[in-house]
């Protein structure tokens, strides 16, 4: 078995003559955190869905857990995902909501019971698991949505925004959370505009811009990559990154387009 949970070659998506992902290669080894960085525009969400199976890539080729994204069924078997609005029924009930989509997954009931009431209680959902969701606040649809994400024990979890709507209490679950995964060999691919969150958890970090990977590795390197003997924060690295790459002539973030997310 391969080292590495996700492996992309050339993987490249266009919308006629626009570019949303150009040749993009990844090697994510397993039980890592790898943080996935740019601006709005450069591509992120679309690499996510294609890695996902949700979108089938225009070239090249991409692997989950060893499984080409060309086997749809066992790729999704062997993944967790959040997109950036969760996938929840209204008129379903926290608790319902997360007991249908161990039905889905094929986890015993009584398994299922366990799991979805531990991750219950750690997400402070326990006592509003049975309310409906259309009451649910944006946090609380967040959180049910990272529990259903990783409700099977995927061997590989995709997160888009995972924090976002989250007060500082929950983020900080959801951090401790994802560390707990990766420690557990779960591999976690991971999307956000936070940068902290990135430096805290990422064992690598790559930075899209324009549809291209301009920059990757652990964040300590990333952050010494200009010998200027300040102290470099992620953020610092990110911005230096993007502008170059624009300098460079790849082109600049402009305003996110629905073809480039």
């Amino acid at each position: 078995m391969s080292s590495f949970a996700i492996q992309s070659d050339a993987l490249t998506k266009r919308y006629g003559s626009e570019t949303a992902v150009e040749g993009l290669d990844l090697a994510v080894r397993r039980g890592s955190v790898y943080g996935f960085l740019g601006p709005n525009g450069a591509g992120k969400t679309t690499t996510i869905r294609m890695l996902v199976t949700l979108l089938r890539p225009t070239s090249g080729s991409a692997s989950i857990d060893g499984v080409s994204i060309t086997d749809r069924d066992a790729v999704r078997e062997r993944i967790g995902y959040l997109p950036e609005t969760p996938p929840l029924y209204d008129e379903l009930t926290g608790r319902e909501q997360l007991q249908y989509v161990a039905g889905l997954r094929d986890i015993p009931d009584e398994v299922a019971d366990e799991r979805i009431d531990s991750l219950l209680d750690r997400f402070d959902l326990a006592g509003d698991a049975d309310k409906r969701v259309s009451t649910y606040s944006k946090g609380m649809k967040q959180k049910a949505g990272i529990i259903q994400a990783i409700l099977h024990d995927p061997a590989v979890v995709f997160l888009d925004e995972p924090t976002s709507g989250l007060d500082p209490r929950a983020a900080r679950t959801v951090r401790n959370t994802l560390a707990d995964l990766a420690a557990g060999d779960t591999t976690v691919f991971l999307s956000t505009h936070i940068l902290p969150v990135v430096d805290e958890l990422a064992d690598t970090v790559g930075v899209l811009f324009d549809g291209d990977l301009v920059a990757e590795g652990p964040p300590e390197k990333l952050k010494r990559r200009a010998e200027t003997g300040e102290e470099r924060t992620l953020e610092d690295v990110f911005l230096e990154v993007t502008q170059e790459a624009d300098f460079d002539g790849s082109g600049g973030p402009g305003a996110e387009s629905e073809a480039r997310r």
